[in-house]
């Protein structure tokens, strides 16, 4: 899974960790993906994510589920997907068995890919221009 935002996973693993183990309290686990732990735990409610509990109810948060929740995150603010919108993509990802999402950012970075290479033409074009 390609990863977005700031959050790379291998810097959190010591050596070979299971990413499914859940380690991260959500206090942690908001400041890794750069969100705040309502932020989660709305995630939670809308049924987004689904962190383990302690036998005291404490959430914890694996590496998988932060992984997910930069999912979330990149589709709200980068695609203006909204959370039922996101709920609707992830059953259908479950369903079909298919990456989804990881398609929709890769096509996603290569629309912008494009975008900013032809805006850099546009932009040598009329420096060209400007000087003649």
């Amino acid at each position: 899974m390609a990863l977005i935002g700031f959050y790379d996973a291998s810097v959190y693993r010591s050596g070979g960790v299971d990413p499914t183990r859940p380690v991260y309290v959500i206090s942690v686990a908001a400041q890794l993906v750069a969100v705040h732990p309502r932020t989660l735990r709305i995630y939670e409610e809308e049924g987004l994510i689904c962190p383990s509990r302690t036998a005291s109810n404490i959430r914890l948060f694996s590496e998988n589920d932060l992984r997910r929740i930069l999912w979330i995150r990149h589709l709200t603010r980068e695609l203006g997907v909204n959370l039922a919108g996101i709920k609707v993509l992830f059953e259908l990802e479950e369903r079909l068995g298919e990456r989804i999402l990881e398609r929709l950012y890769e096509e996603g970075r290569g629309e912008r890919t494009t975008r900013d290479e032809r805006t850099a033409r546009s932009e040598k074009a009329t420096a060209k221009g400007g000087r003649a």
